[in-house]
């Protein structure tokens, strides 16, 4: 079966190596309009989605982002795999600016509004969450992060905090105490949807600073973050251009295709007809 692998990051992230027929799509979603157009293309054979997560030109606020529309517009594109490339600040000494982490855990600060289910409206389901990154993508992604020369660490915390402003330092501190490797605002919901909508996740975290936590570098600064940003696109590309002949060559469907069997809750005759009909391309295989 086809591998589709949607990229959630940046408007730039497109311009991938090798990337070939490369097309805007503009997709509209039962929640509304994801972030911006989807940009499709090709790398070799394999058939790829990118989505501006911040919109183009970042001009969304983490607690802006329609996390809904956005994973539901790369379900509905066929989406099976999706890699969220993300720039994240560093809560440990050996995780400095420039590594990569491939976090496998994520700790949810966020406190403003932001829905983090589809699910609703006459229609319930409870997804397992107890390990909310695809180990299946995750190792691939590692695999194509060493063999590009990438310091990388593999698994870790990632804090979800709401922002926009960056942390305290007692609160940095705090979540230094759990034992949490990185911090960063987008992750969640968009890991819990991606659960949800059957496609298996997981973060490709480019550590920007050290937040403000470290006493020689104790002001997480946006013109050090952006140069730090830059100066790791390029390898961000590469990872994930290496990453995605492995991930298509996954015989079968991915590993959290079903992820809602056995989990909705509501008898198909007792559900809302309207939410129903919305939540099809999710639910339809299962009722």
């Amino acid at each position: 079966m086809e591998q589709i692998i949607g990229v959630i990051g940046g408007s730039g992230l497109y311009a991938l190596p090798g990337v070939t027929e490369v097309r805007t799509v503009t997709v509209d979603t039962p929640f509304g309009q994801p972030s911006g157009p989807l940009t499709v293309g090709r790398l070799g054979n394999v058939r790829l989605v990118f989505l501006p997560r911040h919109g183009v030109g970042h001009h969304l606020l983490p607690s802006e982002v329609p996390y809904r529309a956005n994973v539901f517009a790369l379900k509905q594109m066929g989406v099976s795999w999706a890699i969220s490339v993300s720039a994240v600040g560093s809560l440990r000494e050996d995780i400095e600016p420039g590594h990569v982490v491939l976090p496998d855990q994520f700790i949810d600060r966020t406190k403003g509004v932001r829905a983090d289910t589809f699910f609703g409206d006459g229609v319930v389901a409870h997804v397992p969450f107890g390990d909310p990154v695809c180990d299946t993508l995750r190792m691939h992604l590692h695999r194509a992060a060493v063999n590009e020369g990438a310091t990388v660490h593999n698994g870790g915390t990632y804090v979800v905090m709401e922002g926009p402003a960056f942390s305290t330092r007692a609160e940095s501190e705090l979540y230094r105490s759990w034992g949490a490797s990185v911090i960063g605002m987008t992750n969640l919901p968009e890991a819990k949807l991606a659960r949800e909508a059957g496609i298996s996740y997981a973060t490709l975290a480019m550590a920007t600073d050290y937040d403000c936590w470290h006493p020689d570098h104790d002001q997480v600064d946006v013109a050090q973050i952006i140069s730090t940003l830059m100066a790791n696109v390029s390898m961000a590309k590469q990872i994930v251009a290496r990453a995605v002949p492995d991930i298509a060559a996954h015989s079968g469907p991915n590993p959290h295709h079903d992820a809602l069997k056995n989990a909705i809750i509501t008898q198909p005759d007792a559900m809302n007809l309207e939410t129903r009909e919305r939540l099809m391309p999710l639910i339809g295989a299962f009722l």
